[in-house]
């Protein structure tokens, strides 16, 4: 699954292969908190040529935007950023995957709330009276599975439908590891309720992004993030080159600098193959 994985040091060493690109957001241009200034100014590098930032953040594109400007990373770094919540966002505007009703059990932070606003949605006063469950996210730092469970097992007796706005299962939260909207839908469908993923690695995102930037060909059309089962998965998926960060939620399986060959078994393990591999996103 590993063969032919090129070790890089940076960025600028494949950049000139490449027409255009989809580089993810947390873990590789900031951690939650704080941008990281070698990822930004590496950023910075591959103007002209088209840009999208595609992040699994349950919030609609412009309420990222702003996040990203007050940490520092300007837009004239990029051409467009497309996020798994402005996809479910619109999801749900169109009445995909929910009944008609639209009433809605939101679980997650006070930060997704742009994701059920302006698109039709009613928010339910309580679970029994939703139409579906709208997952963004946990809703405290700190939160785990277990502090779900009930809520989970309650949507699953009623019969409610999923609409999952992050597949990511978990994220680096400055240095925690916190989980993710991703943890909560897998443990929903194992329950037995039905869910729909919106953001990497499913198609959708990528058609979404690709588009906003002119439909550059996929074969010439680099992917950058440090998710295996999301950013690597989708590009795989996709028909494009790959480029896996090392020091981000893989990295106590991988090692940093990555090991060739726990790189290899994890991969083996999740079915995916990157192109090349660095530590971290640098020129």
């Amino acid at each position: 699954m590993t063969a032919g994985i090129a070790v890089i040091p940076g960025l600028g060493a494949v950049a000139d292969r490449y027409d255009a690109f989809l580089v993810d957001l947390w873990g590789c241009l900031h951690n939650g908190i704080e941008a990281f200034p070698e990822a930004v100014a590496a950023l910075g590098r591959l103007r002209p040529k088209p840009v999208c930032l595609l992040s699994n953040g349950p919030r609609r594109a412009p309420v990222l935007i702003e996040r990203l400007d007050g940490m520092g990373i300007a837009r004239d770094l990029y051409d467009a950023l497309m996020s798994s919540g402005e996809s479910a966002w619109a999801a749900i505007g169109r009445g995909d995957g929910i009944p008609p009703g639209r009433r809605c059990h939101h679980i997650g932070s006070g930060r997704d709330l742009s994701v059920r606003e302006g698109n039709g949605v009613i928010v339910a006063d309580r679970i029994g009276a939703a139409d579906f469950i709208l997952c963004t996210d946990i809703r405290r730092r700190g939160d785990t599975l277990s502090d779900y469970e009930a809520e989970l097992a309650c949507g699953v007796g009623h019969g409610l439908p999923m609409v999952c706005a992050n597949p990511d299962l978990v994220v680096h939260v400055g240095d925690r590891l916190e989980i993710c909207a991703g943890t909560l839908a897998a443990r929903y469908a194992e329950l037995g309720g039905r869910v729909s993923y919106h953001g990497k690695p499913h198609p959708a995102v990528y058609s979404d992004a690709l588009r906003v930037i002119g439909n550059p060909s996929p074969s010439r059309t680099l992917a950058i993030g440090d998710g295996l089962r999301t950013d690597i998965a989708g590009a795989n998926a996709g028909g494009m080159d790959s480029l896996f960060l090392a020091d981000g939620i893989h990295g106590g399986e991988v090692g940093v600098p990555p090991d060739p060959g726990r790189l290899a078994r994890r991969c083996a393990e999740l079915g995916v193959r990157p192109t090349h591999v660095s530590a971290r996103l640098v020129w």
